[in-house]
Order: structure tokens, then C-alpha cells, then sequence
């Protein structure tokens, strides 16, 4: 992706978790080069270390080994107020605000700008407003989010996200719960983002069809090795083949597609 600017590098990188005399590695030896304005989807197993790996993205968890930076600088070093500011977060938590307006919900995306709704400048509502019509949210903006079906909350966090305005977007199974109709749309709306915004959108999904259509990059997570790189080189150096243990869903690379036996 020449001429566009660098947003992760990954060199050597070893994720996992903390215990009490050490720590226990998910995955090791992770590298990557992420460019602004790609789509890229982290495909692998349940288990397997993708939303580790993207709550180290964001310096929920550190680095075991290795270094991660984003604009060149480490990740860990930027504050918590600088994060938000560069990256957005959809996660697959129950919503705790379930007696706001979607208006309300979206405003919260403002936070590392301003405190609360009433402290709003006329740039925060304009932020607001933008996000919900992107989204297509705008037209039950002053419903309650508990009215709302699983789809419209997903586009809802998704506005709050967009609302945050910042570069990259990081969402850990968006459509998860999500019939098939309302997981099209979510990607749809992910790819838009990415096409006309230039956002870096990453996401973790289980989606693996509709991730290979529409992901621009993949990050693969295997048992023994974790690759990054576009749909057709992965294919060719057979990354996806190795996705699942189990041989009754296998990688058709004649149609690039995940299929049952």
C-alpha cells in the first residue's frame, strides 16, 4: 500500500496474559504492517488468541515480547485520553445503558472530548449527527436503546464508535448474535467506512466467508503460526487450509471459500 501511512507494525511479537510467577503465551512470533485505510479481519478458532491480540492493540494488555507501535511510537507509552483519540472500540459486551436514547449513546462517543451530553459544542453534535446518519441510525435517534433489536444496537455502538472520530476503528465480533441479513449489513457498513472515510477498520470475526469478501488484509492465528497478508497470497501459501483442525470444514481455494464436506 504505497503512499499511505503506517498505522500498526508488529516485529516479534509475543501475546498473552500474566500469571503469578510469569506468564502464559497465546501466540508468538506476530508481525505485521498495517496501512491506513484497510479493512483487516483476525481469523482463527475460538481459543486461538484473536481478542487477546486486540486488547494488546489497544494496551489493555502488554506485550510478553516483542513491540508494537502505532504511528511509530510504542503502544504502551501513548495515555489512556491519546488512545482515545486514535482508536475507537466495539466490543461484544452487553450494553450497561440500556435507558439512554440512541442519540444519548452515540453522544458518549464525544467523551475523550467533552464530559457529558449538556457540555456538547456545536463540532460534538455535528460529529454526532454524521455518525448516525452514516450508520442509519438518524431515524430512531431518540428511541431508547432497549427498544432496539440486536441489529440496530450493533449499528448503534457502531455509530459511537464512528462518533469518537478517530482514525482506527477496532471491533471484536460485531456480528456476533446477528442473523444473516443484519451480519451482511454490518460488513457493508464496515467496508463503507473504510472506502469513503478512510478509516482502518480491524475486527475479529468468526464470519470467515464474509471476511474473505470483504477484508482487504487477514491476520490468521493458527496453533503454530500466525500470518498476515492479502486474500490471494495467504491462498497461495495455503494459511487458510490449516484454520481448522477438523477436516469436515475445509478451504475450497477454487471459489476462496470456507465449505462443509
Amino acid at each position: 500500500m504505497e503512499g499511505k501511512q503506517n498505522i500498526f507494525k508488529a516485529t516479534d511479537l509475543t501475546i498473552g496474559y500474566p500469571k503469578k510467577n510469569g506468564f502464559i503465551t497465546v501466540q508468538k512470533s506476530i508481525n505485521f504492517d498495517i496501512d491506513q485505510g484497510s479493512f483487516i479481519a483476525i481469523l482463527g478458532k475460538n481459543g486461538i488468541g484473536k481478542s487477546t491480540l486486540l486488547k494488546t492493540l489497544i494496551s489493555e494488555i502488554k506485550p510478553i515480547n516483542g513491540g508494537i507501535t502505532l504511528f511509530g511510537k510504542e503502544v504502551e507509552n501513548y495515555t489512556f485520553k491519546e488512545l482515545s483519540s486514535l482508536i475507537s472500540v466495539v466490543l461484544t459486551e452487553a450494553i450497561p445503558l440500556n435507558q439512554l436514547t440512541v442519540y444519548e449513546l452515540v453522544a458518549l462517543g464525544r467523551q475523550p472530548y467533552t464530559n457529558w451530553i449538556d457540555s456538547l459544542t456545536e463540532g460534538d453534535r455535528s460529529s454526532i449527527e454524521n455518525a448516525l446518519k452514516v450508520t442509519e441510525t438518524d431515524s430512531f435517534a431518540d428511541k431508547k436503546v432497549y427498544e432496539l433489536s440486536d441489529g440496530m444496537k450493533q449499528r448503534v455502538l457502531i455509530a459511537r464508535a464512528l462518533a469518537q472520530d478517530t482514525p482506527i476503528m477496532i471491533l471484536d465480533e460485531p456480528t456476533v448474535h446477528l442473523d444473516l441479513y443484519h451480519t451482511v449489513a454490518i460488513f457493508e457498513l464496515l467496508k463503507t467506512l473504510v472506502s469513503q472515510f478512510n478509516k482502518t477498520v480491524i475486527i475479529s470475526s468468526h464470519q470467515l466467508n464474509l471476511a474473505l469478501k470483504f477484508a482487504s488484509s487477514f491476520i490468521v492465528m493458527t496453533d503454530d503460526s500466525v500470518h498476515f497478508g492479502e486474500r490471494s497470497a495467504l491462498i497461495d501459501k495455503k494459511c487458510f487450509e490449516n484454520l481448522f483442525p477438523n477436516k469436515s470444514v475445509f478451504f475450497d481455494s477454487k471459489i476462496e471459500q470456507f465449505v462443509v464436506r
